[in-house]
This record gives C-alpha cells, sequence and structure tokens, in this order.
C-alpha cells in the first residue's frame, strides 16, 4: 500500500492509516509511517517489556516489534497480520496489526478529542477519534505508547539540569500542545531553564485565537515572542499555524520553533517551506532551550 500520498502544506489536513485490531477500528497518522510489510517472525528479547515481541531484521536493519494488542491490554498478537513500521522521534518501530483498512484524508478540525470517560488527562493513549459514517475510528498515541515501555524515548528532562544555572527571562512564549503530559513537561523544564512567562495551548487553534487577540488589543510583543508548536493537535495542526504566522505581516517576523516526534526529512522540507525558524525532535528539550535562547536574545 502506498504510504506517501502527498499533501499540500498547511492546510490543516492529513492522511490516517485505518487499520483494525481484535475486531475494532485505529487509525495513525500516515507521516509516521515508513511502510506496511507482512509478518515476519521475531526473535524474542529475554527480559524485555510484555509488550515487546521481539526483533528482526528487514533489509538488514534491526527493528523492534510491538504487540499492540497486549498495549490495549487485549491479550497477546498470534503469528500472522501486518507489521506497520514507524519512524518518528528517531525511532524505527514495528507495530503488529491484524489488517490495513485504507487511508483517509481528514482534516485536524474533523478529529474529535476524546472526553475524559474514554482517555485520561495524561494516562490515555487516545489522540483523537474520527467518524466515518457509521464507523468510530480511534487514533491512537504511538509516541505515548512507546514511552510507556521505555520511559527513555520520551522528553529528555534531564538534559535541562544539564545547562547549569542560568538567568531569568520574561520573554513571552506562546506553547501549542495538545498532550496534556508533554504540555507540562515543556513548561516545567521552560521554567526550570529560566523562561517564565509562558501561555500554553492545547492546539494550533487555541494558539492563533491567542495570537489574533493581542493583535486586536495592540500587544502583540508584549505576549508572544516566541512559538513553540507541535505538528499533530485537534482543530489545528502546527503546520497550518506556522503558515497562518508566517503570512501575516504583523506575525511573520515573530520565530517559530516546530517540536514534534515527526520531524523527519521529508516534514522537515514542509516545515522550511511554510517558514519555521527550527525544527527539532520531542526528545530534544535541552536543545529546544537551546534554539529558543539564540532566537529571541
Amino acid at each position: 500500500m502506498d504510504t506517501k500520498i502527498l499533501l499540500e502544506n498547511g492546510t490543516n489536513e492529513l492522511e490516517v492509516l485505518e487499520f483494525t485490531l481484535d475486531g475494532n477500528f485505529y487509525g495513525i497518522n500516515v507521516a509516521k509511517i515508513r511502510e506496511i510489510i507482512n509478518y515476519q517472525e521475531v526473535t524474542p528479547v529475554p527480559n524485555s517489556h510484555p509488550s515487546i515481541e521481539g526483533i528482526f531484521m528487514p533489509r538488514d536493519k534491526m527493528i523492534t516489534a510491538i504487540d499492540l494488542k497486549n498495549c490495549l491490554q487485549r491479550g497477546e498478537s498470534k503469528p500472522g497480520g501486518l507489521f506497520i513500521i514507524t519512524n518518528f522521534n528517531k525511532l524505527d518501530i514495528a507495530f503488529h496489526v491484524d489488517s490495513v483498512v485504507g487511508i483517509h484524508r481528514v482534516s485536524w478540525k474533523d478529529i474529535i478529542k476524546p472526553d475524559s470517560t474514554v482517555s485520561s488527562t495524561e494516562e490515555g493513549i487516545s489522540t483523537g477519534i474520527i467518524k466515518l459514517e457509521d464507523k468510530l475510528i480511534i487514533i491512537l498515541d504511538f509516541e505515548k505508547i512507546i514511552s510507556d515501555i521505555n520511559p527513555e524515548t520520551g522528553l529528555r528532562v534531564q538534559e535541562i539540569d544539564e545547562l547549569g544555572q542560568r538567568e531569568r527571562s520574561n520573554v513571552p512564549i506562546l506553547i501549542a500542545e495538545d498532550s496534556a503530559l508533554l504540555n507540562k513537561l515543556i513548561v516545567d523544564s521552560l521554567k526550570k531553564a529560566g523562561y517564565d512567562n509562558l501561555i500554553h495551548t492545547e492546539n494550533g487553534q487555541q494558539a492563533w485565537d491567542v495570537i489574533r487577540e493581542c493583535k486586536a488589543e495592540g500587544t502583540l510583543r508584549d505576549h508572544v515572542q516566541c512559538v513553540v508548536t507541535d505538528i499533530e493537535m485537534p482543530l489545528m495542526d502546527g503546520h497550518r499555524l506556522t503558515k497562518l504566522i508566517k503570512d501575516d505581516d504583523a506575525t511573520k517576523d515573530i520565530p517559530v520553533v516546530i517540536f514534534s516526534s515527526l520531524v523527519n526529512e521529508e516534514m522537515r522540507r514542509k516545515g522550511e517551506a511554510l517558514g519555521a525558524n527550527a525544527q527539532l525532535s520531542k526528545p530534544e528539550i535541552g536543545n529546544l532551550v537551546k534554539i529558543i535562547d539564540s532566537l529571541v536574545k
């Protein structure tokens, strides 16, 4: 299946691959996918996490296989089905699924954010729900799944301590991040690094609303001198937010840093075309601070 459907930059759209697992329908952003292959026999890894099926080497590259059914507490997968091989946070991971249904192009504004009955604020592994005719597709938070298996793949908050003693700064920074846990970790890390004047929002739409309100009040420079944004967010993604900022004469000089697990070669080209000032992968919280330092001085 072709997972390289071309999307224009900044249209607030994404391609979602729909797949099945134990009779249920789930989704993953196509931008995370390298390829889809038939199931291959894996070699178990002693003393590994229960959700790790093992390792295998397609084309001489070692890849860890994750039992997605086990992650979702639905038992264990049997040999067969497919591997969805992904790349995010600079990791190549294969997720074992039953079958693939197809690819859907949807707008971020049409993705429903799950409420607390489906996904608790910081513990849930669903980032959104798509309603297609009479079917609901749950988009899974694959970064959260992997960080639950190995916390070292998450934000490296210890990098902030390695920066040493720093002066306090009142430069206003606007943050757009839909994950409640990551939002808090980013805010806490930036505050620890000396940045006290932070506004944090849950998606690109909320961030853009803040910018528009400040523009109308004539207080833009007082409240927004740098923007840090994720890419994947409901209502409005980070690429659309970047495009809106850089296409507006009143805001085009505000530095935009894309901080996302999706920053690979292809996504980096998209970010550059939209005018992003810097882009880096989510584990690199120490580098995020250094980039902000250079952009706001």
